[in-house]
């Protein structure tokens, strides 16, 4: 039911606004919209907090099935779930009231501030700094690759306040966007997901109250480690969206596409493509949703079945999209068609929250 209620929904909603969206590089405003009138914006929120309450599993179908039509759309819930999780796993209840109502009503997303210029595989080597000053923290630095940065309200911030302590040192904050000394880069120029920005976040003296700390001092490299150890699955949900759409697609073209006196779909070759690409879909279908089970019962092998889902997964629709480019032909290579769309956006399933060489590392240091 929640699937085919998030599917006819993106069908109707999403997807007539998401080549559009691609070609003017724009926020897909109308995607938000529907999400939130529809309560599926941030499904991951605690009942107690105001919303769904949904389940890891759960999230995963929305976001798979909102990536089918537009990955752009997907980072909206896919992003408020990795901005808000470290509240929810490390914040104080004082912090998840005050700052999980309004995501689950729709008043403001949630970003993750993680990377920076100098800091990306390597996020233990940040320079971000968080500096006392009585009741307060005062924050300095820059954060790089920060999605939906300048549409979000809310901020999670990792920054070192012990430089001696390295991973140990750095704790994690709650930003708000209107907080003086925020302010935002130019949205940066990508190959896909173009509707949703991606921009720097610029931290100049930006002074907040100390209870806005997310957990203990020091604890905030652990809590963003322990984030990306659920947050994967979601990128894994997005990457299977994607691959689903673009076999769905593929799918009908062949059938009309007549060559050499018959529908291409008829050609043996042509039907090993496709096989190929729906039984590598299944097969990320199923260790997807086995990590997002995971991840709601906090299995000891989340780290590795987290790590798997997404390396999987985003390799198979990089692969999958480029076969369906393929089985158009040139019109596959055109902007007239979705499946080139759909070929620039998977990318990123391979490189963010941790890159699929980053991937094989945390599976190897984690083999069950």
């Amino acid at each position: 039911m929640l699937r085919d209620a998030v599917r006819s929904l993106a069908e109707a909603k999403i997807a007539p606004h998401a080549a559009a969206v691609d070609e003017e590089a724009r926020f897909p405003r109308e995607a938000l919209d529907a999400l939130v009138a529809n309560d599926l914006h941030a499904v991951h929120v605690p009942e107690e907090y105001g919303g769904a309450g949904a389940d890891a599993l759960a999230t995963v179908i929305v976001i798979e099935e909102v990536a089918r039509v537009c990955a752009s759309s997907s980072l909206i819930p896919a992003v408020n779930k990795l901005g808000s999780l470290p509240v929810i796993l490390s914040g104080s209840e004082a912090l998840k009231k005050k700052y999980m109502a309004p995501l689950a009503k729709g008043e403001g997303m949630f970003s993750y501030c993680l990377s920076e210029p100098d800091a990306g595989s390597d996020a233990a080597g940040m320079k971000t700094r968080a500096v006392r000053d009585g009741d307060f923290w005062v924050l300095n630095g820059v954060k790089r690759w920060i999605t939906n940065a300048g549409e979000s309200e809310f901020y999670t911030v990792m920054a070192v306040t012990d430089p001696e302590k390295r991973s140990k040192g750095i704790s994690a904050f709650v930003v708000e966007k209107g907080d003086p000394g925020v302010s935002f880069g130019a949205p940066e120029k990508k190959l896909g997901i173009k509707g949703s920005p991606t921009r720097e976040v610029y931290l100049d003296n930006v002074r907040i109250p100390a209870d806005r700390m997310i957990g203990e001092e020091g604890t905030g490299f652990a809590t963003a480690m322990k984030t990306l150890d659920h947050t994967r699955i979601t990128i894994a949900a997005q990457a299977l969206g994607i691959a689903q759409g673009a076999l769905d697609y593929a799918k009908g073209y062949v059938k009309e596409r007549k060559q050499f006196g018959k529908p291409i779909a008829d050609f043996q070759g042509v039907q090993f493509m496709l096989a190929d690409m729906a039984m590598k879909i299944e097969a990320a279908r199923q260790l997807t949703y086995a990590a997002a089970a995971k991840s709601e019962r906090g299995d000891s092998d989340l780290t590795f079945q987290g790590a798997a889902a997404k390396c999987f997964a985003s390799d198979v629709a990089m692969e999958v999209t480029t076969d369906a480019v393929q089985l158009l032909g040139g019109y596959g290579y055109t902007r007239d068609y979705p499946v080139e769309r759909m070929m620039r956006d998977a990318k990123i399933t391979q490189i963010y929250e941790g890159t699929n060489q980053v991937q094989r590392i945390v599976m190897a240091r984690n083999l069950p």
